[in-house]
């Protein structure tokens, strides 16, 4: 019995960018949720796996970085294939997938006896193909509101930091869970496709997904008539001006990791130096002495713990300035944490952020080491409110 006959699908260039854009999505999504889920047991011990949290945010920013630079490298194949070599654009939606997607919902509930016949591309692969688009600008606006947040606050309100990390969040569930259930069954599930594997399907595997795209290969339709002539000239064109096109988006990718410095480099290490005090008498008026707390009468929140991260954080970490997402002025605010997760963990010290970045030293708003144990022995003990 001979074997069936393989059509293309895929070219190398496809399937290798496919696996790049796949491996920056799987290692976003990894690293992202167990931010986003940081109280989860299997994500603390993800982050515990990977280093901590700052070696989890900078394989994220990595990623992140890959998956800009496919981007780039996809612009620049899709612009070659349908502006130099004139392959159709078949991923453009139409009114035929709104008819394919209602007769697909048909026929699963049987009442029709032949599913609807789909070309290149079914309308499922343009809605994840077009989704994915859509999310990856959002992924790309917001996650610029977080990586770079003074520099974005700067320019627009202060607002837009926590509506960023909402979407940015909410948009990375819903991608994962969509790749998850639909991508996953369609691709994997109810046929193993293999053509991002060889780059080929079998005649049978076509007929059952892209009966209208055999019968135009067969027909001799599928391909426009080679131009060798018309391809020289078009990519003496395309060649120049999709390395202008490249280069703005490097320098924007540059700027996109570099724009800022985050909030805690921002502040130069305490140093020792050596000054001279003359005994003169304190000019009139005398300055106001920095603020000290009130001595903690219960250790809760509001016995003295909230005025405590007041008083010693407050002015970095409030409601308006927000630096690294976070405000300590409120127990609610102290609990959801910033950009690195949330401020501390009720009963376990010794993973609250608070407490980590405290026991460091050098910190701008540094507690002494009796504030510290205070502070721990409060949060050991379930970090009571009141």
């Amino acid at each position: 019995m001979s074997a069936q006959p393989k059509f293309k699908r895929f070219t190398i260039s496809d399937r290798i960018e496919h696996w790049a854009e796949m491996a920056a999505f799987f290692t976003l999504g990894l690293t992202g949720l167990v931010q986003r889920y940081a109280e989860w047991p299997i994500s603390l011990k993800i982050m515990e796996t990977l280093g901590g949290i700052e070696n989890v945010r900078l394989v994220h920013h990595t990623a992140a970085i890959v998956l800009m630079f496919a981007v780039i490298y996809h612009l620049g194949a899709a612009g070659y294939k349908y502006y130099v070599k004139r392959n159709q654009i078949k991923m453009l939606p139409n009114l035929r997938d709104v008819t394919n997607a209602w007769g697909w919902i048909v026929f699963n509930l049987g009442r029709r006896d032949k599913p609807p016949q789909e070309d290149r591309f079914t309308f499922g692969e343009k809605f994840e193909y077009w989704a994915f688009v859509w999310g990856t600008m959002i992924m790309g606006l917001t996650g610029f509101a977080l990586w770079n947040p003074i520099a974005t606050s700067n320019r627009l309100p202060g607002e837009v930091i926590p509506a960023a990390k909402i979407a940015h969040s909410l948009e990375a569930v819903l991608a994962v869970l969509a790749i998850i259930i639909w991508h996953f069954y369609n691709v994997h599930i109810k046929m193993l496709n293999k053509s991002m594997f060889n780059g080929k399907m079998s005649e049978e595997e076509m007929l059952h997904e892209h009966p209208m795209e055999l019968a135009d290969i067969k027909a001799g339709v599928a391909a426009p008539p080679p131009d060798p002539e018309g391809e020289k000239k078009r990519l003496r064109i395309f060649i120049p001006a999709y390395l202008i096109v490249a280069s703005m988006m490097v320098v924007g990718v540059y700027f996109f990791v570099t724009g800022e410095d985050t909030a805690l480099a921002t502040v130069p290490p305490a140093s020792d130096v050596e000054v001279f005090v003359p005994l003169t008498p304190t000019p009139f008026p005398t300055p106001a002495p920095s603020p000290t707390p009130k001595p903690i009468q219960s250790i809760t929140w509001d016995g003295g713990v909230g005025e405590l991260m007041e008083t010693k954080c407050g002015t970095c970490h409030n409601d308006s300035a927000m630096l690294g997402g976070l405000d300590l002025t409120s127990y609610s605010a102290a609990l959801t944490g910033g950009n690195s997760g949330p401020g501390f963990v009720p009963g376990d010290a010794d993973n609250s952020l608070i407490i980590i970045r405290q026991e460091a030293g050098n910190h701008p708003g540094q507690l002494s080491a009796e504030e510290i144990e205070l502070l721990r022995e409060w949060i050991d003990s379930g970090a009571p409110e009141n």
